[in-house]
């Protein structure tokens, strides 16, 4: 009855305890975040009940298994107490890390509802972001290594890893010199401002906006909604378009090739009325210039501002739309043409030093030209002359 009774008191008392602990510390979260609600951390926390459960009763088990008297724990005492120990230390490290998850959440989401400038939140998410991959990453490799000294004889494969460890790094090193670069460049990103979550990029010719920024690389949500994934050295060894920085705040162009004869002043007026029905344009700027000109067109450029990239975007794609709509609608000779007419004739000029001047309204088929006397009182009345031009 006794081998029956032990294992029941030990493992159901554990069990009950650790829930019992568990409602009553949800309990207190509960009544911190009624009392606190400028805060979102008494409720973000509330989310670490299972880790601690689990750490609990791993603990509690750990402790009193020894109290069970039964055969079978006694045969396999070395290994249950070894597996509870593992357990112990992977649930450890699963509570630090989601708890230190939840401050670091609740403090970005205190900062974020306070703070007005959109491209400091973007800063702070990500620092955030890259804060809690190497807090991860550290607590995850303190447990291994913890979970690995649990066994025999790992003091002696410790040593000579210790002694062996110059050569190991200096392998590891040449072996991991992109890996490490990628890396120190994820700090240089994440600390020196040069690209944020949420930013509007482009790179190798293509713009979208940061949508993930890690140890290693980045990804970059186009416009029609593909991923680019780039390590991050390629940020901080070669330029790249940042649109967000300074400001979200942008300046678009159009650009019209038309014949000379366009009304540049309806144009204008016919700009400003499509900008105050575009919803894009935030009334900032605006303006119709022309900036080149060549033989048989001119270049019209017309400027919009709009808030960022994406109403830049629309703002032109309308002005283009409704202006050329326009044109060929009211002014189709201002659209470009191709110019068949006849050219118009080059005056007639004395040509220096030759006797007399041709007709250039009479050129012979066999090249030849046919002059005027220089001197329409010759003697003789001599007839005009002729002479290859």
């Amino acid at each position: 009855m006794e081998n029956v009774l032990r294992p029941l008191i030990v493992v159901g008392g554990s069990v009950v305890l650790t829930l019992v602990v568990g409602w009553v510390v949800d309990l207190l979260l509960r009544r911190a975040d009624a009392r606190h609600p400028e805060t979102p951390l008494w409720g973000m926390l509330r989310g670490c009940r299972l880790p601690l459960q689990v750490v609990l009763l791993g603990a509690m088990l750990r402790a009193s298994y020894g109290e069970i008297r039964h055969s079978l724990v006694a045969d396999y005492r070395a290994g249950i107490g070894h597996v509870l120990s593992l357990v112990l230390i992977a649930a450890s490290a699963w509570l630090i890390i989601r708890i230190a998850s939840t401050a670091v959440e609740a403090t970005y989401a205190r900062y974020a509802s306070v703070t007005r400038d959109a491209a400091r939140v973007r800063r702070v998410r990500t620092q955030v972001t890259l804060i809690m991959r190497i807090v991860t990453a550290v607590v995850a490799v303190v447990a291994v290594a913890a979970m690995l000294l649990t066994f025999p004889g790992m003091e002696k494969i410790g040593t000579s890893m210790l002694a062996s460890a110059g050569i190991i790094g200096i392998v590891a090193g040449v072996a991991a010199q992109s890996t490490l670069g990628n890396l120190f460049a994820g700090f240089q990103i994440a600390f020196g401002d040069m690209v944020r979550i949420g930013d509007t990029v482009v790179v190798d010719g293509e713009w979208g906006v940061v949508e993930e920024v890690t140890l290693t690389f980045l990804a970059v949500r186009t416009w029609d909604e593909r991923r680019i994934t780039m390590p991050v050295s390629y940020f901080t060894s070669k330029p790249f378009e940042n649109w967000s920085r300074g400001g979200a705040q942008m300046t678009g162009t159009v650009y019209f090739h038309l014949d000379h004869s366009a009304p540049l002043p309806l144009m204008r007026e016919k700009l400003r009325e499509i900008l105050d029905g575009c919803a894009a344009w935030d009334r900032r700027d605006w303006s119709l210039a022309v900036t080149d000109t060549t033989p048989s067109t001119i270049q019209v450029r017309a400027v919009v501002t709009a808030k960022d990239a994406d109403d830049i975007w629309t703002a032109r794609c309308t002005v283009r739309e409704q202006m050329l709509a326009w044109l060929t609608e009211k002014h189709p000779y201002a659209l470009p043409r191709v110019v068949t007419s006849r050219a118009a004739e080059r005056p007639a000029a004395p040509a220096a030093g030759r006797v007399g001047t041709p007709r250039a309204s009479e050129v012979h088929s066999n090249n030849s030209e046919e002059y005027l006397p220089a001197d329409a009182s010759a003697p003789n009345g001599d007839a005009p002359r002729t002479g290859r031009g």
